[in-house]
């Protein structure tokens, strides 16, 4: 037929990015669209203004004019024009108030391309649909025959009630709609559709009389369907399965002339309306609702419903003067699970613990996730700790209960932190904050149980977080320091290397030594900025000593496993030494047997290359550890370093004695170098020499010094003026 010939749909795609429109114009590259571009919302509204578009693609958020803006002009002068909502903005209230303002549609970036080429596929659709009917109305409009066709063929419910409010006329959509045939309905009143509730609410705007601006438009009510008609989708419960939400448009229908059946009011014939199904509509709202304010793989609550859940039992608190507990639940080696078994399992894992700990719980109790493996447990009405205790018990049991997936049976235990409220606070804030610093006194006593926050650990959370602010500075004001330390040829005393130790020169708390702030930099991660530093620092200071004429001094540095296992720690030691002018020789990595031992193959690869660049490696704290003659047999090692442990206790342990010289003869069976740490005595030292140790650090020589005594000491010509550099530091 003549009308079924359709030009191109002319689209116009309004975004403040250039890349952005370019993108979308790429995938709609087809014959059926004629794209044109607007960047920003003047620009596009100038558009509108001097020629027609059929659909816009539509950012929201644009410097000049936005998208809600945008949509009010669409409304009041343009509302034929299609609109697909392009936007990075997918809360909630966004899209309900973009599909309330008149969008056909919302689309979240990123998208995929797939899902903007199909919702504009759609839109094409019901474009050519709306262009062949508007040409089939320009054509027909005086057959009344045609307008029927084109009216039971609407995807809207259309009736007529006359002026009693029955049904006098209803369209073929009546059937698949509400289920009715319509015959069922003519000569019914409209009541039948409506609930006993909805009487009262929505008679006046079914039954409207008004006209023109005051009729009814786009209002919301329900609709009842035939009773034996099957909901097609209960997946939502927010209204009764036979119940159907519309959008309802109607108005009073008039002759000119008096009608002498409804005496008193001039020409009322009954009511024009049209119901539109929004029930896809309000399902993908009461989705989007649903999913911002759930976890979407655990279906328990999250922050921001957590939130809620809080505010609302801490107003009932004191009202009703109880206590409100919140309970900060991490699971214990959960990452275990993540990196040996894969993501797939944790989800699952995660999913039966949720169900598990829920059912420990009373009806009124939230159990939210908060996070990866934390869980927060809110309990409303808390008569007394005694009570909380034994939940926080029974949430324990459970979770040291075995969950079996895929035929495994997976073990964790929980550690979890309580606060009290008011005492503790009496927002979330405040409460999830003292919850989780007692979490983690819980795990600091061992884990698998649980602690209350006091003010004791309030305090060293707030002197822990103070220390880590006040180390980000640190770096940034040159507050920290190396201190170096010889060490030194038993029988000649002659300096052989130094150890480069590390300080921090608080402003508040005077010099820190690194035992009170170095677990904390591991901690934070910013162990890997601190250690690159020293390590800088320390090749500047070998080359100075090296231009003064001490060639042949070393220096050995201390590196921690975060430090060992970075990507690129290879190429920071490397860079260093070139931009010193150094060889490889000239510095030394000290590496603990623990830290070694976290990922053998990693720490081999990356001390194979350091060591064909000829750095050295030693092991610090030798003997504390594993101790494996097949580890130092697989690595690179040319130092071991007696842990200053056992030679304090030389004269008190001969069990140390014979560890002392058990390390010495490996270290000659294996022509390493080898060092005894911490020593202090005379006899230490006579001892150790007998026992063939051929190098020693420790107080009994120096105390670590400042760089310029270190240098005033390298350059001593004998021993007397290298006493008297060493006594000049410590007096």
């Amino acid at each position: 037929m003549p009308f079924s010939r359709v030009k191109a749909m002319k689209i116009l795609i309004i975004d403040d990015e250039k890349e952005m429109i370019e993108s979308e114009r790429a995938l709609l590259e087809r014959p059926e669209y004629e794209l044109h571009a607007a960047l920003g919302g003047i620009e596009a509204l100038a558009r509108l203004e001097s020629e027609h578009f059929d659909l816009l693609l539509l950012d929201m958020k644009m410097p000049d004019l936005d998208g809600f803006q945008l949509l009010d002009i669409l409304s009041d002068r343009w509302p034929d024009i299609q609109v697909i909502v392009v936007s990075g903005e997918d809360s909630f209230d966004a899209v309900s108030h973009a599909l309330h303002r008149g969008a056909n549609d919302f689309i979240k970036k990123p998208y995929a391309p797939k899902e903007l080429i199909t919702i504009v596929e759609n839109a094409y659709q019901r474009w050519k649909l709306e262009g062949i009917n508007a040409r089939i109305s320009q054509h027909i409009r005086e057959s009344e025959k045609l307008h029927r066709f084109i009216v039971d063929h609407s995807p809207d419910f259309i009736y007529v009630l006359d002026h009693e409010g029955k049904f006098i006329y209803v369209n073929d959509r009546v059937k698949p709609m509400l289920g009715y045939e319509k015959e069922d309905l003519i000569g019914q009143h409209f009541s039948v559709l409506l609930s006993e509730e909805d009487l009262d609410k929505f008679s006046y705007f079914v039954a409207e009389r008004r006209t023109g601006e005051r009729m009814t438009r786009n209002v919301e009510i329900r609709l009842r369907r035939k009773p034996d008609e099957e909901r097609r989708d209960d997946r939502y419960r927010d209204f009764e399965n036979d119940m159907i939400p519309i959008e309802l448009n109607a108005m009073g229908v008039y002759n000119e002339e008096s009608d002498e059946n409804v005496p008193g009011e001039k020409g009322f014939h009954g009511t024009y309306g049209v119901a539109r199904d929004i029930s896809e509509r309000k399902s993908a709202e009461a989705t989007i609702q649903y999913q911002a304010y759930h976890d979407l793989l655990t279906g328990l609550p999250n922050r921001a419903l957590l939130e809620d859940r809080i505010r609302v039992a801490v107003m009932q608190s004191k009202r009703i003067k109880t206590m409100v507990a919140v309970l900060f639940l991490d699971l214990d080696a959960f990452k275990k699970i993540n990196d040996s078994l894969g993501h797939s399992i944790g989800d699952s894992f995660l999913k039966a613990m949720a169900n598990r700990l829920k059912a420990c719980l009373r009806e009124g109790d939230t159990l939210a996730r908060f996070g990866g493996d934390e869980f927060v447990v809110v309990l409303p009405y808390a008569r007394n700790e005694a009570n909380v205790s034994l939940v926080a018990e029974k949430l324990l049991s459970q979770l040291r209960k075995p969950v079996e997936i895929d035929g495994q049976e997976l073990f964790v235990t929980g550690s979890i932190g309580i606060a009290l409220c008011p005492g503790d606070g009496q927002t979330m804030d405040d409460l999830i904050k003292h919850a989780d610093i007692a979490m983690y006194a819980a795990k600091a006593a061992g884990k698998n149980c649980f602690h209350y926050c006091s003010e004791a650990m309030n305090a060293k959370h707030v002197n822990h977080l103070s220390m880590e602010q006040g180390l980000h500075r640190a770096l940034k004001n040159n507050e920290l320091l190396i201190e170096y330390q010889p060490q030194v040829d038993i029988e000649s005393y002659q300096i052989v290397a130094m150890e480069a130790l590390l300080r921090w020169e608080h402003p508040d708390y005077g010099r820190l030594s690194p035992s009170e702030f170095i677990p904390l930099a591991e901690e934070s991660g910013l162990i890997i900025q601190i250690g690159e530093w020293v390590i800088i620092e320390a090749c500047r200071q070998i080359r100075e000593w090296r231009d003064m004429g001490r060639q042949d001094i070393r220096v050995s540095v201390n590196l921690s496993a975060l430090q060992l296992h970075q990507e690129n720690i290879v190429e920071t030691v490397q860079q260093a030494l070139q931009k010193a002018q150094l060889p490889g020789d000239a510095l030394e990595i000290e590496l603990t047997e623990s830290v070694l031992m976290q990922d053998m193959d990693d720490a081999k690869r990356k001390l194979d290359r350091l060591n064909a660049t000829g750095v050295k490696v030693a092991i610090d704290d030798f003997g504390t550890g594993y101790s494996s003659l097949a580890y130092i047999h697989e690595l690179p090692v040319h130092t071991l370093k007696i842990d200053q442990g056992f030679v304090q206790r030389m004269n008190r342990n001969a069990a140390d004695n014979s560890v002392i010289a058990a390390i010495i003869a490996m270290a000659e069976g294996l022509n390493l170098d080898l060092i005894a740490e911490g020593v202090e005595t005379e006899e230490q030292l006579q001892q150790l020499k007998e026992m063939g140790c051929k190098n020693m650090q420790g107080f009994l020589y120096s105390r670590p010094l400042p760089k310029q005594a270190a240098a005033e000491l390298l350059a001593a010509n004998d021993e007397d003026a290298r006493f008297r550099v060493i006594q000049s530091v410590a007096g």
